[in-house]
């Protein structure tokens, strides 16, 4: 289907295998776990790159060399820390997950259009999942559970724990807060379909209804603070004068707070931003434990090896619950560097584009990709995001990356060949119409 479809329609297949296919059901081949997401990315990255449209559209961005970077660093020091055969595959795998599925999307989003067609495609995934978390939440009953036992690399059923009388709502993915944490990276896209002039933008509402039980139903603080920190962000669309004085606010606050309590403002901060009582602690600690062994880490990382924080933690190993902190003990300083330049050079596009869009519509959209952002930040902060998940942020950065380069003409990422020939176009079709009138 993805090699006789459209590339966006391959895209859209790619997204829907990686929203309802269980991560952990694999096909091991030597060292290799191979699944449909990987295989279908593959194809169509294929598929595009021997589209010569869609390559002769492409312009390089900033962000794709942040991305770029990132990935060659997370892949050079794991073969560099571990060189092995299966390192080699590993980071293979890693490289369709992340990488190609960057790349990929970038190629296959060209227009307004596109943004629009994958945006309706998130909606309607979203209400079945939705669906689902409420079945799970409410009934305990989890329908991918049997198939764990064919997990390759650790085949047991596993249970989600009971929380406040609910159980945990985990769908086909690994863990209910990259469950919960899928619906919140995308709420903001699906609320932007209130702009369409059709049914859809009715829909728009309840779909992101949708979206709301279904972060809701992972009964977990992460996905739970996203929503919020989106919501609060789409709030303000229309008074993006007040983001500078409410960053410079935030910024102030924390120094203050600094200043005045006795333990790191981040303990402050964790301890008011932990809505159903999680863990806030272990994030704070786990704070702690990167910045006094920060000499041990900043070079090349661990090494794949255990930081050794589990006593400190409370736990008998290191549960490493921060993506910045994650890229840090796994990658070095350059890993945590890289994935905090991908966020700079993500929000410059989408400011870029909210000054050059003429479109009330594309600003819109701009903003709807910044709130994901935003709340991903807040959220990296105590969570580190693994499986489908991982793909699908890579997924949005490949949307910010397309959208940043739409401008007042509507066309992305276009070469100067092509305006030019654009160009040529109008003045020969003024031409014409100027000689059938004279």
């Amino acid at each position: 289907m993805v090699v006789a479809s459209r590339p966006l329609t391959g895209l859209i297949v790619y997204l829907a295998t990686l929203l309802f296919y269980p991560v952990f059901l694999t096909i091991p081949i030597g060292t290799a776990d191979i699944n449909p997401g990987r295989v279908v990315v593959a194809l169509l990255l294929v598929k595009c790159l021997m589209n010569p449209r869609l390559k002769s559209a492409f312009k390089w961005r900033r962000l794709d060399t942040f991305v770029t970077i990132g990935v060659a660093v997370h892949v050079a020091v794991e073969l560099l820390m571990q060189p092995s055969m299966s390192t080699v595959v590993n980071r293979a795998g890693y490289s369709l997950d992340t990488w190609f599925t960057y790349i990929a999307v970038r190629l296959c989003v060209t227009g307004h259009s596109e943004c629009v067609r994958v945006c309706k495609a998130l909606a309607i995934f979203v209400v079945p999942l939705a669906l689902l978390g409420l079945v799970e939440t409410f009934t305990g009953w989890q329908p991918y559970l049997p198939l764990t036992q064919f997990c390759p690399w650790k085949p047991e059923l596993r249970l989600t724990e009971a929380r406040s009388g609910l159980y945990r709502a985990v769908g086909p993915f690994a863990h209910p807060i990259m469950f919960g944490i899928c619906f919140a990276t995308f709420l903001p896209l699906v609320y932007w379909l209130r702009h369409e002039r059709n049914y859809w933008g009715k829909l728009a509402y309840a779909t992101s209804l949708a979206a709301v039980v279904g972060a809701l139903s992972s009964e977990s603080s992460g996905p739970w603070m996203m929503v919020i920190v989106a919501v609060l962000w789409l709030a303000i669309e229309k008074r993006g004068h007040l983001v500078k004085p409410l960053i410079i606010t935030f910024v102030v606050g924390c120094i203050l707070v600094a200043i005045i309590s006795n333990r790191p403002f981040y303990h402050v901060i964790a301890s008011y931003a932990n809505p159903i009582g999680g863990s806030s602690w272990h994030r704070c600690k786990l704070i702690d434990c990167a910045i006094e062994d920060f000499g041990q880490w900043y070079l090349v990382g661990y090494g794949g090896q255990d930081p050794g924080w589990g006593t400190a933690l409370g736990m008998d190993h290191t549960d490493v619950t921060n993506e910045f902190i994650l890229a840090g003990v796994k990658y070095g300083i350059l890993g945590v560097v890289t994935l905090i330049l991908i966020f700079f050079a993500a929000f410059r596009g989408l400011i870029r584009l909210q000054k050059s869009a003429a479109d009330a519509a594309l600003k819109s959209f701009g903003w709807a990709l910044g709130s994901s952002l935003v709340a991903l930040v807040f959220v990296f902060m105590s969570v580190s995001i693994f499986g489908q998940m991982s793909s699908l942020f890579y997924c949005l950065l490949g949307m910010v990356g397309s959208a940043s380069c739409l401008g007042t003409a509507n066309s992305l990422c276009v070469s100067p060949e092509h305006r030019l020939a654009a160009a040529r176009i109008r003045s020969v079709a003024l031409g014409a119409s100027a000689q059938q009138y004279s």
